[in-house]
């Protein structure tokens, strides 16, 4: 397998040699360049052509989101944020993930090799992820395709699970809802501090209703429930005049929440009036889940893993057999919304 090349952008050098030393240890991973600034890192992915870059948020002259937006219109290719900002500005984390950024990776609050070390198997399966996916080309980013004003609902439920990548991914599809969309429920694993301020993006960007989940609320058209508390799994309990449980046990798989558990409580539940989608991910979360909801007549739509920001999710659906029907982030909102719309009389 070849190497993934990384860039390690960061105006400290500490910062820098830390980074790299993490990154360097791992199998597979080659710190080909460092900068310690928008100039420097300018010149070194015009001569290196890295496959990955870590950006830092705060640096001197243009700062790290310029310089990202800048990346990402013209020569775009996976970036990983690394900040204390991550931690503590939401906001401009979650612009960064808007921008196209991979993932937004929190800094140690202390600068030690040992802390480093302690981050060092998510940040360099982060990286090697990022390497293998599809970063949005400045030509996919098109304005979205205006909602309807008029949708003729079905009575169908739709589920989603985003993960990294997922932000960007969601930006895209949202703004195609009708303020009378089907009840919809996004599952993705946040940093809690993302969560209100992407519900809120969110929200600006659709006329529907989007708000938290909660335990007991009942599920009804015209609103889109995100869960990403890391307390909770969230489950559909029944059908028809459906609810959404938060449930306080165990990860599944490793995940909690879990976009499987969702889509298998569908498949007991809602079956054949049910839609699942997958975004963008990493691991395989959501595969099982999704294949059984297939199996239960629901309808089940991946993202097509060669256009995803990052693979390994909907690959792995699409390896276990879960998807009806794969499509690239374009096309995924006219579908969804195709399947949840009542067909006209001949």
């Amino acid at each position: 397998m070849s190497q993934v090349r990384v860039l390690v952008v960061d105006d400290s050098v500490t910062m820098r040699a830390l980074f790299s030393g993490v990154l360097e240890q791992a199998d597979g991973i080659q710190v080909i360049g460092h900068a310690g600034d928008a100039n420097e890192a300018r010149d070194q992915i015009a001569a290196l052509k890295p496959d990955v870059m870590t950006l830092d948020v705060e640096m001197p002259g243009m700062s790290g989101l310029e310089f990202l937006e800048e990346v990402m219109r013209d020569r775009p290719m996976p970036v990983v944020m690394l900040s204390t900002l991550t931690q503590k500005g939401a906001a401009a984390s979650l612009r960064a993930l808007e921008l196209g950024a991979v993932e937004c990776f929190p800094k140690p609050t202390q600068a030690t090799m040992e802390e480093f070390a302690k981050l060092a198997p998510k940040l360099t399966a982060l990286v090697r992820a990022a390497a293998s996916g599809r970063v949005p080309s400045g030509e996919r980013r098109k304005p979205t395709r205006m909602a309807e004003e008029q949708f003729d609902w079905n009575g169908r439920i739709v589920a989603i699970s985003g993960g990294t990548g997922g932000v960007d991914a969601l930006l895209q599809i949202i703004p195609e809802f009708p303020a009378n969309c089907p009840p919809t429920v996004i599952v993705m694993a946040l940093d809690p501090d993302f969560v209100e301020p992407l519900v809120a993006r969110l929200g600006n960007a659709t006329k529907a209703k989007v708000q938290l989940a909660q335990d007991g609320l009942a599920l009804a058209q015209g609103n889109i429930y995100l869960a990403a508390d890391p307390r909770f799994h969230v489950v559909v309990d029944r059908w028809p005049d459906a609810s959404m449980r938060l449930i306080a046990s165990d990860p599944v798989a490793g995940s909690r929440p879990s976009a499987s558990l969702l889509f298998a409580t569908l498949a007991k539940t809602a079956k054949m009036d049910s839609v699942g989608v997958m975004l963008t991910g990493m691991g395989n979360d959501g595969a099982a889940g999704l294949k059984a909801l297939r199996a239960a007549g629901g309808g089940t739509i991946v993202q097509d893993p060669a256009t995803a920001m990052v693979r390994e999710a909907p690959a792995a659906a699409v390896a276990a057999g879960a998807a009806v029907r794969t499509a690239t982030l374009d096309e995924i909102g006219g579908i969804l919304l195709g399947e949840c719309r009542r067909a006209q009389a001949a």
